[in-house]
Parts: structure tokens; sequence; C-alpha cells
């Protein structure tokens, strides 16, 4: 909302304050559309993949929304041309995580609308197209290279689960948010199992029919026995600023429609507790929303996404009413 061309409705509209911006425009938009949870709070400002910093405590406060707050403990992402695989035995990464985790957790520890903290985006286990990875090196085709990284990660993981539990008992620890378009590494599932309550994946579907989606989902629901959140999805289509773009639909009513086919899908499912939609508004960098670069919502998508989680909240409250009864 900074950009030369909507610079003008940032200082308008939402007066150039951020609070306002949140409570008048992302509150206000989301809790219309039928979304009850903030999920990822950054923002693509690069065609490069840089991201804008998270929000903080104070940015939550103000919106009033159950949220998931991210704790960067680890640049592992393979998005990330900055990308930096600690040595996960070292006093450093202990005192490093110890400082993330108080720095965020102490304030949120009691704070009832976090549900619970993520830790790095699509992490690449099994290499990094960008950077040297904890898998270089390692025959992941045999036991000896798979114990190798899964001695690797069982450190990471308790390193981070207790540096979290240090400061906070309360909340879900939501893990890595796995890549699920590239297969994910079932040895590594296995070890972080142990220190998470959620298993959380990024999906973004190849096709309509969601069938593959679903199996893999299965699969990985079998092995760690933990619900499953959808945590970063969308359906890729044309928009404003990329009217070329080639994706699974051609309009945004068609995009709306594989929204409902998409929830209604995973909702089915026992071990299926939500979905993040990517993303909120476009800029030149994501290039996909929502909402247009001039805050206008598409109202074919939102009309079709409004209506069926209206009625997602009705299969609730009927399913709550008659077992009260």
């Amino acid at each position: 909302m900074k950009y030369p061309e909507n610079v003008h409705i940032w200082k308008q509209k939402y007066k150039g304050d951020i609070e306002t911006w949140i409570k008048e425009g992302v509150v206000k938009d989301l809790k219309s559309w039928g979304f009850n949870t903030i999920g990822w709070t950054q923002e693509s400002v690069t065609r490069t993949v840089k991201h804008s910093p998270g929000w903080r405590i104070t940015e939550y406060r103000w919106a009033r929304m159950p949220y998931c707050h991210l704790l960067k403990f680890a640049n592992l992402a393979r998005w990330n041309r900055e990308v930096h695989y600690p040595d996960v035995f070292s006093d450093e990464f202990e005192e490093w995580c110890d400082f993330v985790a108080r720095e965020s957790c102490v304030d949120m520890a009691d704070d009832p609308f976090l549900i619970g903290y993520f830790y790095s985006d699509v992490p690449g286990w099994t290499g990094h197209p960008w950077g040297n990875s904890w898998a270089d090196g390692l025959d992941l085709t045999t036991e000896e290279g798979r114990t190798a990284l899964k001695e690797i990660a069982q450190r990471y993981y308790k390193v981070l689960h207790n540096s979290i539990r240090r400061y906070d008992r309360n909340h879900l620890i939501l893990g890595d948010r796995y890549d699920g378009n590239r297969d994910i590494p079932e040895f590594i599932l296995e070890v972080a199992k142990e220190t998470m309550d959620v298993l959380s994946i990024q999906y973004f579907p190849n096709s309509l029919s969601f069938e593959d989606m679903k199996e893999k989902f299965a699969r990985w629901h079998r092995i760690t026995g933990k619900p499953i959140l959808l945590a970063d999805t969308g359906i890729i289509g044309p928009t404003k600023l990329a009217p070329n773009r080639v994706g699974l639909v051609k309009t945004h009513d068609e995009r709306g429609r594989a929204y409902e086919r998409l929830a209604e899908e995973m909702f089915s499912e026992p071990y299926f507790i939500g979905l993040h939609w990517c993303a909120y508004i476009e800029n030149r960098a994501r290039r996909n929303g929502l909402k247009d670069d001039l805050d206008m919502p598409y109202e074919d998508a939102v009309r079709r996404i409004r209506e069926f989680n209206r009625r997602v909240y009705l299969a609730a409250e009927n399913a709550i009413s008659s077992t009260s009864e």
C-alpha cells in the first residue's frame, strides 16, 4: 500500500496508520469473507523472494483475531537465497534459539488469541538450491545417510521445542511448514512428530481433482498421527498484475469455485483442521491476492469464498447443537 500508484489509498483511506489498516482493512475483510485466523504475516517484496518483517505482538493485539506466529530460528526456506544451516550441536545455536523464543513467547504465552508457533517455511531437508544444507555429502538412499540426517533433525527439533516450552507451555507447536509439492522425507517426519502438535504443510494443487493432495496428506497423517493444517495454499490464475499467468483457472469466478472444491474435499477428512490462503493483497512481487493493488476485492472469487465459509460455520453450529441435545 506504499507504492507510488497506491500510496494515496494508504494515506487517505487508512490515514497512513498501520493500526487503522489492520482494523479497518485486514480484519474487516477477513471476517467479511469468513476467514477466522491470521496465518502468515510476511509479504514477498522482491521477485527473488525477500520478505517483509512478520507481525509482532502489538499488531496481533490490534487485530484481536486468532493467529499463528512464525519463530525464525533458522533460514532454511527453499525460496531463501540467503540460506543458513547452523551447527545445531553448538552452544551458539542453543543460545540463539533461546533468544528467538523468549523475544516472542514471553509476551505471547498468556495471549488467548495465539494458536501456536511455526518454525521454518518450506525447509530444504534433502538439499537446498541456493546454499549448503545439512544433507550435502550424505547419501540419503542409504540407511547411514538417512541416520546422519535424522540425528541432525532430532537435535534441531529438540532445541526448538525446548526453547519454546521454556517460556510458553500453553500453545501449540505447529512446527515446520513442509513443502508438500515436493515429497516430504518420511524419516524426517518420524523424528519431527515427537516435538510437534500439528503437522503443517504448504501445498498448491496441481489439478482441480485434489486426489493426489488427499492421498499424500492421508499418508503423512498416518506417519505422524497428527492433525493437519494446510498452512499455505491458493488457486493460481490471472490477476490484474499478472494478466497472462497460466494456472489452474482462467477467471476469478473459477478461482472461487476451485476454493469451494478444495475446502470441501479437505474439510471432509477427519484429520484436517483448517487452511491458510495465499494471499490477501497483491503487489508487484507477489502478483497474487484476493484484492488487487488498489485495494479492490476480486469480488467474483471473494463471493464464492464467503458463501462457502458461511456454510462451514453453519455446519459446525448444527453439529454442536445436535451434540448438546
